[in-house]
């Protein structure tokens, strides 16, 4: 869990162009605690909206407001926007930044509201459909073969990898990992995926508890085109 929190810290990716007055997120709560919350209110500045923190599946795409803001997870609705209380979770969004993942961690330690938060740029300049946005959460290195793609991601590293095929089917996918301090190659997953050229994909690599052998996690991002910013 530390390694994650650490990552999130420093995940704010190079803005894109953005459409003024458009912008969007989606939400991901990766590795929650079992009595971490499942709903909360988002406050962008301007207005508050009631937000589900799912487990296994990205969010709803959520539209916040334009310019340079500072969004915050709240336990409810706040009777005077002027008087959040400071310590509530909060990431800051770039006015050029269109289009966002909203990364949520479990934070016991927040007397507001017990996650922490990273913002991820999702904007079609630094992610494009096909693509895919790989997050190395584990202390192995991972590497491998996705379709006609090379993955080489180092420990607590992220990568954006192109398309793996031309067009809608299935790809081969070959990927292994090395234990720190040991350049043997280990199995992590012989397989195929299915390639969809209009979605996105982001996927982490993590610890598996009780085991050497990490885990792999997708979640697709496939948006109806006015949807996107």
């Amino acid at each position: 869990m530390r390694s994650l929190v650490l990552l999130l810290a420093g995940l704010v990716m190079t803005a894109t162009a953005q459409e003024k007055g458009q912008r969007s997120c989606r939400i991901l709560f990766l590795m929650p605690t079992p009595e971490a919350p499942r709903v909360l209110q988002l406050f962008d500045g301007t207005t508050t909206q009631e937000v589900e923190l799912p487990r296994m599946n990205l969010s709803s795409v959520y539209q916040i407001a334009p310019g340079p803001i500072t969004l915050r997870l709240l336990p409810e609705v706040p009777l005077k926007p002027g008087e959040i209380n400071p310590a509530a979770p909060s990431a800051t969004v770039a006015a050029t930044v269109a289009d966002c993942y909203l990364l949520v961690a479990s934070d016991p330690a927040n007397p507001v509201t017990p996650v922490r938060m990273s913002v991820i740029d999702a904007g079609q300049g630094v992610f494009k459909n096909g693509q895919m946005l790989w997050f190395n959460l584990s202390d192995k290195s991972v590497g491998g073969l996705l379709g006609k793609q090379r993955l080489v991601l180092a420990p607590n590293a992220r990568s954006v990898v192109d398309a793996p095929a031309d067009k809608n089917g299935d790809y081969s996918v070959n990927l292994a990992f090395q234990m720190p301090g040991n350049d043997k190659l280990q199995p992590l997953c012989e397989t195929k995926w299915r390639h969809d050229p209009n979605s996105r994909s982001v996927l982490f690599v993590t610890n598996e508890p009780g085991t050497r052998t990490p885990r792999v996690l997708g979640f697709p991002d496939r948006r109806e085109p006015k949807e996107e910013p």
